[in-house]
């Protein structure tokens, strides 16, 4: 019995050291809560995690990059839009990609701190760029960005004539026409420079919406050099569409070649640089289908061409072309309702310098098929250029529209400045 007593009491005082160890370690427990138990979670209290950003941070690399547009852009535009630059460093590799891993070809600058796309890129079209850099201690910096660039839904082109490199008369404007509507047309003209090596002041005007000739007062000087400029990537040419082209364009004025046409009397005087050349007898619009009076400059030349009265509206009862002649030789277009200055084979001889017979067009004897250059038709073909002037007069019909084909020309220099938008 004595020895169990004595069992009993020292599991007692077991229990008592046992429930006063454990209360000491809820004590401690409790006291260090904040520390031992962040310690046990794997996280640093605020003064050690200071110390581990501060360390961290001077093991930072000090290049920047920048990568323009920025990341998610979209309506992006496709000439100078895309690049990447870095400051306090220089840039190791940049790659672009199209969406499915395509790679755009692109050049770094010779001190490595700019790079840019080599071409221009396709519309509707998502690119991803990845740039690394260095800085001068050699530690890295990466920087990543996507854009879209703009669809042809919500973008705009301008056609425009004459065509780079060519030749051209003292008559030819510089003619845009739009393939959406410009309603902001002030932004449009101004990033839309043309300029005449002979000092002539050029002036933009707007026929509509979509279409933007520029010109000088007067005739371009012969033999002088135009430079047109298209500056409109990115502009907003209406809302939400924006410019992609980034241009220049430049061309030569030729000899100063006119040619004037007198209904009445039934004769062209063709005159280059001021002297008469040529005196050719013609045949034009009949009374009934008369020729429009004014200045009218070639647009197209064709060796030979079909004309067919339906597509201009001459027709029958039938609701066939009055006439439809497949081989016209020699044509050259005045506007864009189907005036032409042509040879005509077809008729009698006797008609040019007597009788005016067209259905509005510009007669000149010539042959079927073309092949005389002794013809008069042919020598008008042969020593004419795009963009020479063929001025109508004496004729009893009214003056041509100056948007029917490229002919601004009718308009006075005011009223032509009153259709400027800048």
């Amino acid at each position: 019995m004595e020895k169990r007593v004595m069992t009993d009491s020292k599991r007692r005082r077991g229990l008592v050291v046992a429930s006063a160890v454990l209360g000491g370690v809820l004590v401690l427990s409790a006291c260090s809560e904040g520390a031992d138990d962040a310690s046990a979670e794997g996280t640093k209290s605020p003064s050690s995690q200071a110390q581990v950003d501060e360390a961290a941070a001077k093991d930072t690399s000090e290049a920047q990059i920048a990568i323009s547009p920025k990341n998610g852009a979209t309506n992006v535009g496709i000439n100078n839009d895309a690049k990447v630059t870095v400051t306090k460093g220089t840039l190791s590799e940049v790659t672009m990609t199209t969406a499915d891993g395509t790679d755009v070809p692109g050049t770094m600058s010779d001190d490595s701190t700019s790079w840019q796309p080599d071409g221009q890129l396709d519309r509707s079209t998502t690119y991803k760029i990845t740039a690394s850099a260095k800085d001068a201690k050699g530690r890295a910096a990466h920087e990543n960005s996507s854009f879209t660039t703009v669809s042809p839904s919500n973008s705009f082109i301008g056609n425009f004539t004459p065509e780079d490199g060519s030749t051209v008369g003292v008559g030819m404007p510089v003619s845009i026409n739009f393939d959406k509507a410009i309603s902001d047309q002030k932004a449009v003209q101004e990033g839309i420079t043309v300029t005449s090596s002979s000092g002539q002041e050029v002036v933009g005007h707007w026929f509509n919406s979509q279409r933007l000739d520029f010109r000088p007062e007067q005739y371009w000087e012969g033999n002088s050099t135009v430079t047109l400029k298209l500056d409109l990537d990115g502009v907003e040419g209406a809302p939400g569409v924006f410019g992609v082209q980034q241009k220049t364009v430049t061309f030569t004025i030729g000899r100063n070649q006119v040619s004037t046409v007198d209904a009445q009397s039934k004769t062209m005087t063709v005159t280059r640089d001021g002297q008469t050349v040529k005196t050719i007898p013609i045949s034009s619009g009949s009374p009934e289908n008369p020729t429009y009076n004014g200045q009218m400059v070639i647009s197209e030349k064709f060796k030979e061409t079909r004309m067919n009265g339906a597509t201009v509206g001459f027709t029958d009862d039938d609701g066939k072309g009055e006439y439809d002649i497949k081989d016209v030789p020699h044509a050259m277009r005045l506007s864009t309702s189907g005036t032409f200055i042509h040879g005509n084979y077809w008729g009698a001889k006797s008609i040019f310098g007597s009788v005016n017979t067209s259905h509005g067009c510009v007669g000149l004897a010539d042959v079927k098929g073309a092949g005389d250059d002794n013809q008069p038709a042919a020598w008008f073909y042969n020593n004419s250029l795009i963009g020479d002037v063929v001025v109508v007069k004496n004729s009893p019909d009214k003056t041509i529209k100056p948007d029917n084909g490229l002919n601004g020309w009718n308009l006075n220099w005011a009223d032509w400045q009153a259709g400027s938008a800048v």
